[in-house]
């Protein structure tokens, strides 16, 4: 099976050795997003909310660039280093992702790079 690297400009470019998105066949594996703007590689976090959408934002473009939605992702894993945000990225997820949800995960972490408080990666499936 061909493997096909997923790049887009509209997401953060990747700060070490992977890619965006790696597409093999109908799957889509979606690396880590953080909280990083893609037009300034510089953190959003001037809240957690802010850095919620920002990550569900970054994850987005990837999907469109793999000529796919938010809503093809089959797993979604969150990574976060305060566990009492848990409840309002329930919230803000329900405003990016329609019924029914990605199976998912939510992990508690000592930290993530560049002091971000989330990070997200997931696998899609494409039609």
């Amino acid at each position: 099976m061909t493997r096909e690297i997923i790049s887009t400009p509209s997401a953060p470019a990747a700060i070490g050795t992977y890619s965006q998105a790696v597409r093999c066949g109908n799957t889509v594996y979606l690396a880590g997003q953080i909280p990083l703007d893609p037009a300034t590689m510089t953190l959003r976090n001037a809240s957690i909310e802010e850095e919620i959408h920002q990550v569900f934002e970054n994850l987005r473009a990837v999907c469109v660039a793999a000529k796919g939605s938010l809503n093809h992702i089959a797993k979604l894993n969150l990574f976060l280093t305060d566990l009492s945000h848990f409840a309002k990225v329930n919230e803000i997820m329900a405003q990016y992702f329609d019924a029914p949800y990605p199976a998912r995960a939510a992990i508690g972490v000592a930290a993530l790079p560049r002091g971000a408080r989330i990070e997200a990666d997931g696998v899609m499936v494409l039609d």
